[in-house]
């Protein structure tokens, strides 16, 4: 029998799934969590004891609702059992398709005794043990859902406009994208005057290549607005036709791969 952590922020689900699991005959659930805090907790009280959890599973989305966005999620709570409990095999399993869920596994640096799947793909309970298993026994596996997802978001991350942008500028960049003038932007940021805002602009522009296209200020704007908006670097040809890069035929036009990422 496997003594398990379950780490489910809706009861009814947290339910079914315990019983589900406890139906196999190879799993029990000796401590469940609705939160992230509530999951640490669970494994600091078991304290390594005969009886605490060998292995957790764990919803990503384990947020307590009450803390927000500062909460931690499911993987944050893994990272925070594994500094008393070194490797600790976790599974955690998501119905959500967010881009910081995925960022945040990245930057977590787990590299073994985990899987992360898909909750629609490994939907029953017979299929989640296999994955408890292998956890404990130091195994990993990601879901090629999962793979491919953070696959992408890494890919976004290492082209990504904002990120070469400093902290003040990525502020002007969000207003002046919002459709704010440079003096409302002064204002809303407390700047002494609208001069700083545009040679905010002109930073912003220069690191987006934009004060190589263009010297209509105008011009500059709509397309500073288009790159923070879809955070992907984008050129414009002489036709003035928006292009942004692809892995295969190197630059495409953007609105054909924007219906392509629809359909």
């Amino acid at each position: 029998m496997i003594p398990v952590l379950l780490g489910e922020g809706h009861k009814t689900v947290r339910q079914a799934l315990r019983e589900g699991l406890e139906l196999t005959g190879e799993v029990t659930v000796v401590a469940e969590a609705a939160t992230a805090r509530e999951a640490v907790a669970a494994m600091e009280a078991a304290g390594g004891e005969a009886g605490s959890p060998d292995v957790a599973l764990m919803d990503v989305e384990l947020r307590d609702a009450e803390l927000g966005a500062a909460a931690q999620s499911g993987v944050g709570a893994a990272v925070a059992i594994r500094r008393e409990r070194p490797r600790f095999p976790v599974v955690f399993y998501s119905i959500q398709d967010d881009d910081s869920y995925f960022r945040e596994f990245r930057a977590a640096g787990i590299l073994s005794h985990y899987a992360y799947v898909r909750k629609s793909n490994y939907l029953l309970p017979s299929m989640l043990v296999p994955l408890l298993r292998d956890a404990v026994a130091g195994r990993s596996f990601i879901d090629p859902e999962i793979e491919d997802r953070v696959d992408e978001v890494r890919q976004r991350d290492e082209t990504s406009p904002r990120a070469l942008l400093e902290p003040n500028e990525l502020r002007v960049a969000e207003l002046l994208a919002q459709g704010l003038t440079n003096d409302q932007i002064a204002a809303r940021l407390g700047f002494r005057d609208a001069r700083a805002v545009s040679r905010t602009n002109g930073r912003i522009y220069d690191a987006w290549r934009l004060s190589d296209s263009t010297t209509d200020e105008k011009v500059a704007r709509a397309r500073a607005t288009l790159i923070y908006l879809t955070d992907r670097p984008i050129i414009w040809d002489e036709e003035g036709r928006a292009l942004v890069p692809d892995r295969k035929t190197g630059w495409v036009p953007l609105f054909d791969a924007e219906r392509e990422g629809r359909s």
